[in-house]
Order: structure tokens, then sequence, then C-alpha cells
């Protein structure tokens, strides 16, 4: 059976329209489960009717890479944490850079054999094959900082804009040679230098920009797709290239926005560094620096005679996997007629939405979970606030001390409620590697210890009654 190329368009279109409903529904965790779906019949639609077009000769290779690449994918998506979930992103986005560069030199071979290249193609190719390096390298290199293969400090060095903007002008040059000309020298000139660009942009990034730099990857990766579209003629991927290119950008000024970070410092700039400071000597390290510790039963005392109490998830939970205790704690302290809320920020955890996944995961109600905007008014008229792992985007130096790197990025106002208790294993820093200035306001105690441990004991202490 083989569609006619009418039939496949048409095919095509519901599958685009299917896709931009699944962004649409990705907007809000009610809706998100839908979103997923429509995204998947978007795509089997759009394999299917590919499979049957007229230009697919054979489907021997094409078969061996779906079975494999399925594979891959459900051992991935069983096995993955939420909590490493950015850095499979990034290793994703390298797989689709790959792929741009690799479809971009079979096409120039092929067509080179057949003598049917012409300008056009060229330029198209030598987009496809730039965009589609840089996103490789420089997803290598953010999946490396995340999952702790490589330092997530800044790596500096003189002269590294220079540097940067020299690759990038020569490389645009054997670009522009190659599509005027085909030589296969500047194929393989340009080729290399982009993937060194790759790598010299991303690697003086601190750890602390890496969620702006997986979704500014997930940009490129979108319009190396759309260049492989243009490659390949096929309109769909053109479309889906887009979509997922302008998505990518999107979601990259918001979280800059969120961060009151420029693109272009992001790019170019990187703050935080790796920092020290063990976990056996939590206590001693508070007591030194005049920093009040708490015990869970002095925050259960606080919490179950609340009026309101407010908690902020941050990556420790995720890490600690402590969202369902945090149900459970939750709907104690509902039977109790406190007012339980969830305050996230847009860059709690490691990508956005990280927070909200979780919460959702343990059936934590919706409208519960309130973003940085509305839930900052709340906090001057809250009893107590239960920090769970969360760091930088409590920390009040973003509003008080000019030098800090944080400074400007807004945050939630946990510091205005009457009593804090911050959940930490230690009193190491945040991710970005600055110290948080709520530890010595008056009204914060720490809690030490896993953040799972922590609230299962606040549980145990809720159901024996409290005091």
């Amino acid at each position: 059976m083989t569609l006619s190329h009418d039939v496949q368009a048409i095919a095509y279109l519901i599958s685009a329209t299917l896709f931009v409903l699944s962004l649409k529904g990705l907007t809000h965790p009610s809706t998100a489960r839908r979103g997923n779906t429509l995204g998947m019949a978007g795509m089997a639609i759009a394999i299917i009717a590919t499979l049957l077009g007229a230009e697919v000769q054979s489907y021997g290779f094409i078969l061996a890479g779906l079975v494999a690449g399925g594979l891959i994918g459900a051992v991935l998506a069983a096995r993955v944490q939420m909590t490493a979930m950015p850095q499979l992103v990034a290793a994703l986005h390298s797989f689709v850079g790959m792929a741009a560069v690799l479809v971009a030199i079979g096409t120039f071979l092929n067509r080179q054999a057949e003598g049917t290249l012409n300008a056009v193609l060229m330029g198209e190719l030598s987009a496809g094959i730039v965009i589609g390096a840089i996103t490789f390298t420089g997803s290598v290199i953010a999946f490396g900082k995340l999952q702790g293969l490589i330092s997530g400090a800044p790596v500096r060095f003189a002269g590294q804009h220079a540097l940067n903007a020299v690759i990038a002008i020569v490389t645009i040059g054997f670009a522009v040679h190659f599509a005027m000309t085909g030589s296969e020298l500047s194929l393989i000139v340009m080729t290399l230098l982009a993937f060194l660009l790759g790598l010299t942009l991303i690697i003086p990034i601190g750890g602390a920009d890496m969620p702006v730099i997986v979704s500014m990857l997930n940009s490129y990766s979108g319009w190396a797709a759309a260049a492989t579209g243009f490659t390949l003629h096929n309109n769909l991927l053109i479309i889906v290239g887009a979509l997922v290119g302008f998505s990518g950008a999107i979601l990259s000024y918001i979280m800059c926005k969120a961060m009151n970070r420029s693109i272009i410092n992001v790019i170019f700039g990187g703050f935080g560094s790796e920092s020290g400071g063990g976990e056996d000597s939590a206590g001693a390290a508070a007591a030194e620096k005049g920093v009040k510790s708490a015990s869970v039963e002095d925050a259960v005392y606080w919490m179950e005679d609340a009026n309101r109490v407010i908690i902020v998830p941050g990556y420790g939970m995720a890490v600690a996997q402590a969202q369902h205790a945090l149900k459970e704690m939750m709907e104690l302290l509902e039977a109790r007629d406190v007012e339980v809320k969830f305050a996230v920020h847009p860059v709690a955890g490691r990508m956005p939405g990280h927070m909200n996944v979780l919460l959702a995961e343990a059936d934590i109600p919706y409208d519960h979970v309130l973003e940085m905007d509305e839930i900052n008014p709340e906090f001057a008229s809250t009893d107590v606030v239960l920090v769970v792992g969360a760091n930088d985007v409590v920390n009040p130096a973003a509003r008080t001390d000019q030098s800090s790197p944080i400074y400007g990025m807004p945050i939630l106002d946990a510091g205005k409620a009457k009593n804090i208790y911050f959940l930490k294993r230690s009193m190491k820093p945040g991710y970005s590697g600055v110290d948080n200035l709520l530890f010595y306001q008056d009204n914060c105690s720490l809690v030490f210890g896993d953040a799972k441990d922590t609230i299962e004991g606040m549980v145990t202490s809720l159901k024996g009654g409290g005091h």
C-alpha cells in the first residue's frame, strides 16, 4: 500500500495540528496528560504516513532503526529518575543534532553522485550541518555537567569571547564556500569547526545557568530538524522543527526573565561554582555560622496549630523523592483545618515544571500548587513556611546584596512568614554556590536530614497527636 502525495500531505497536516494541540495541552498540569496523548497520536500518524510514502523504497534499515530506537527509548524511560530528566533531555538533543549532520552529509554524497546539487540545496545542507554540530557538542557538554561527569563550575579563560567569535566567523565562511562550490574540504572544516564551537560556547557556562542552556539547545535542535526538513523536502519535519525551535526559544526567554538574566549573559557569562561543605558536620557548621537548628517536633508544634502552611519544594525534594510523604502530611494538616499550599518558582529544580510534575505524581491537587506571582502576596500572612530542598529561589541576597551573582532574580517571599523551617541535608549552598541569607533570619530554623526521612518523621508526629 502506497499513499498518494495528496493523502500524505493531509496526514501531515493532521499530525501538525495534533502537535500544536499537544503543546497547548502541556501548558498546564491538568491538561498535560491529554497533551502527551495528542503528541503521541500525531507522531504515530506522521510515522505511518512517511512509511507508506512513495519515496520509501526499502523497509529493512528503517525497521531496524525503529526497533533499536524504540528499545533504547523504552529502557531509558523506565529507568530514568525525574532528577535525571534534564540530562536525559540534553542527551536526546545531541541525538537530534548528530542526526541533522549525518542526514545532510548523506544527502550531499548521494546528490553529488547523481549530479543534482544546486545552490539552494547546498545552503540548506550548510545550515543543517552547522546548527546540528553545535547542538550535538553543546548538548554533550550540558549532559556532562548535569550528570556530574564534568565540573559544573564555569570554565573561563582569557580571550574566550574573541575565540568564539573567530570560530563562528570562520565556520560561516567555510559554510558559504561549501554552499557555493561543493568543496569537500570546506565541508570537513566547516563540520569540525561547528563541533568545536558547540564545545567552546557551552563549556564556560556554570551549572546554575545549565537549565537555560538545555532549553536553548532544545531550540537549536528544532532548527536543526527544520533544516533537515528542507533538505528532505518534508513539510512536516519543517513544521515540527519550527514548533520546537520557537517553543524552546520562548521557554529560554521565560527562564531568563525568571532568573533576571540576559540571554547574552547566559551564553557568554555563567555564574556559580562547585561548593564545598560536607554533610557530616551540618550541625557544627550551622552553629559556627550562628544559624538556628530545630527538630522535627519543633516544626510540627507550629504547623499543626497554624492557620496556613506554605510548602516550597525544590531540587532536594526531587532527590529525596519526598513528594508522597508531603501529600500525606498535607492531608493530616488539612484534617486539623490548616490551609496548605505549595509555592513553585519557575526555575525550581533543574527544569521548568520539574516540581509541578513531581507534585502531580503524588496526586497533590492542582489548585494547591501556585506559581510565584500568585503566592508571593500570601507569605506575609502565613504562619509557617516549610522549605523542602529549595535554596536559591528563596535567597534574600537576590534582593539585598548587589554583589551577589543572583542579585535581581525574582524570588519567593518565604522570608516574610512568621516561622520558616528549612529542610537541608547540610550547610552546603545551593546550585549557584551562593550562601543563603535566609538562614540567618531570626524567624528561620534549619531541620537537618534527608527530606523524605524528615517529612516522614513529621507525619509520624502528627499521627501521634503532636503536642
